[in-house]
């Protein structure tokens, strides 16, 4: 078909997009391309054997696809910043440190959660808090910078 063609002018804009060029532009793996094609949640067309997805299509896609800050609990948002709250992997990029991290430390009571629903949710204070209190200190009883 003449339209899937790739564009030999690199100045027009790409019209049509393979799996692999879709999950890239989408931080998706190709699987979950795969999987949205599946569910019907992405429109795409097959033309000599691959799959091709429209310009308009991935926006769409995009537009409407998951995302874990849309989180709803009882008709809030799970993760609501302008409130202060947050989940566990937001806080762990706030910290810089590793989500592991933070999950230990609800665990062993360093840092306050609580649960809605299945997602644990983080307060804003107390994300301060536990840093004040256990990242900011050095390992030689000094504080860092």
């Amino acid at each position: 078909m003449e339209g899937w063609e790739q564009q030999e002018n690199p100045s027009v804009e790409k019209k049509f997009f393979s799996i692999t060029e879709a999950a890239k532009l989408n931080n998706v793996t190709r699987q979950a391309v795969y999987v949205a094609i599946k569910q019907k949640k992405l429109k795409a067309t097959k033309c000599d054997g691959k799959w091709m997805i429209s310009l308009n299509d991935l926006e769409e896609y995009k537009k409407n696809k998951y995302s874990r800050e849309k989180s709803l609990y009882e008709g809030e948002l799970l993760f609501d910043k302008e409130k202060g709250y947050y989940s566990i992997n937001q806080a762990a990029k706030m910290l810089n440190v590793p989500a592991q991290k933070i999950y230990y430390a609800t665990r062993v009571g360093q840092l306050k959660a609580f649960r809605k629903g299945a997602a644990w949710v983080v307060k804003s204070e107390d994300i301060k808090e536990y840093k004040e209190r256990y990242l900011s200190k050095s390992v030689f009883g000094v504080e860092a910078i």
